[in-house]
């Protein structure tokens, strides 16, 4: 059993640090179900559940593997891969395996403490300022994250981040610790999702461990919070939060939270809970605009050692329109497409590979735009083309004749023609202005984002 332990102990320390070395999505792909068999005579196997996973891990990772090895004090071996499931009765004793390993806690390891280690996350090292893409839909958050990191829990605290799924609020807020930690490594950080908040606050009730939830919770000096709209609906796990929120605010402590939705729109939360998330800074982080997809896309191309033609990026950054999650998965099915089989990634291969698929950009039309626009500021759509001059609607058809020239890249007499107007320099002029107040008017920029965003689904 000895063995067996000390062979579970090291294939695990060998995934810990190789999940914090790629992304998430590629460690599940291609990590997640793999174990060790047997480490002897200098062989060590490795079970995997298919011939793909087998040959990713023979063609690409094994370099990586063999150096992991290395930093875990195994050298000079041979890693083979077998096609082995994993059967239930191993993922148990792997579990089993994780927590005796388990040397960052003081605590006593009784129950409590194991189950809250199997769920409990903690800051990924990969999120870093450095590879997040600034752009016009996240600068203002980027730039109050790197107010906190320089003076935490004095200015915008707590910071709220909200938006849609998939557009990097994990990844800054997750940042924000990893830079506190070092430019202090004597920081306590504590990242959660909701889910986990929530989990350790049912165990701590079920095992009478109130005290040790509340102490790790509410004696951190930094708290980030992911995903808080699950906290919706859950009456004592709220109040225990509004609690925790409430000691670390009165220290000082920064709070950091992120949600899918602002804090007015997160349904049955309690309003003592709301009006605490706006008492420092609420940001909406939008969708990537075109050129934020392009640099995201070169640069996790870059990562991988590949420099993709200005084609290949465009349409990369066209096929996806929203989420970055779904960005980067598109660049990564093409990546391990050409791999297999030693392609270029070139713009016919990517064609021919995504062009099929769900999420092919659609043929928008400027009628489309204009519809979606009227719908949008619910104003009639003739009204938009037609002479009037009122507020209402001045501004709906302004920020129409500004989608048509982004996203159809229309000239500026077309623009003028499909909204009724004779003169083009109104067009000229109207761009002109809405260009200007999407930097600094919010409510500008969430329209420019909903409309587009109705665009593409």
């Amino acid at each position: 059993m000895g063995s067996t332990i000390q062979e579970g102990i090291l294939w695990q320390s060998v995934l810990g640090e190789i999940e914090l070395s790629i992304s998430r999505a590629s460690f599940v792909t291609w990590f997640k179900n793999t174990h060790l068999i047997r480490n002897k005579n200098g062989v060590i196997i490795i079970g995997v559940p298919n011939v793909f996973i087998k040959q990713q891990l023979e063609r690409k990772f094994n370099p990586m593997i063999l150096e992991t090895l290395k930093k875990n004090g195994v050298e000079n071996v041979e890693v083979e891969y077998k096609i082995q499931a994993l059967d239930k009765e191993k993922t148990n004793q792997k579990e089993e395996l994780i927590i005796l390993s388990d040397q960052s806690s003081d605590r006593p390891k009784n129950k409590v403490s194991s189950l809250s280690h199997q769920y409990r996350q903690g800051l990924n090292e990969k999120y870093t300022f450095e590879n997040f893409i600034v752009g016009a839909g996240n600068e203002l958050a980027y730039a109050a994250c790197q107010a906190i990191v320089a003076n935490p829990g004095s200015k915008y605290n707590p910071l709220f981040l909200y938006g849609g799924v998939g557009i990097g609020k994990t990844h800054l807020i997750q940042a924000v610790g990893n830079e506190i930690l070092n430019n202090n490594p004597d920081a306590r950080i504590v990242y959660a999702s909701t889910e986990q908040f929530v989990q350790e606050f049912v165990d701590a009730l079920r095992f009478k461990k109130n005290t040790d939830f509340a102490g790790f919770y509410r004696g951190a000096d930094v708290l980030i919070v992911d995903d808080v709209q699950f906290l919706a609906g859950k009456e004592k796990i709220q109040e225990e939060f509004f609690h925790t929120f409430n000691a670390l605010h009165q220290a000082n402590k920064q709070i950091i939270i992120s949600s899918d939705k602002p804090p007015r729109e997160i349904p049955t939360l309690e309003e003592r809970l709301r009006s605490r998330f706006v008492w420092g800074m609420s940001i909406d982080m939008q969708n990537p605009d075109f050129e934020t997809r392009c640099a995201i896309i070169q640069t996790k191309a870059e990562s991988h050692g590949l420099e993709l033609t200005s084609d290949v990026t465009e349409y990369l950054a066209n096929y996806v329109q929203t989420n970055i999650r779904e960005l980067e998965g598109a660049l990564n099915q093409l990546l391990a497409f050409c791999e297999m089989r030693e392609l270029e990634p070139t713009l016919d291969v990517t064609v021919s590979l995504l062009g099929s698929g769900k999420s092919r950009p659609k043929h928008i039309s400027p009628r489309q735009i204009i519809e979606k626009t009227a719908k949008y500021f619910q104003v009639p759509m003739e009204d938009i083309m037609g002479p009037k001059r009122d507020k209402d609607i001045v501004v709906p058809r302004q920020i129409a004749m500004y989608i048509l020239r982004s996203e159809l890249h229309l000239s500026f007499p077309k623009i003028a023609r499909e909204l009724g107007r004779k003169d083009h320099t109104t067009a000229i002029h109207s761009i002109d202005k809405i260009e200007k107040e999407s930097v600094i008017d919010n409510g500008v920029k969430t329209a420019i984002a909903k409309i587009k965003e109705k665009l593409y689904v």
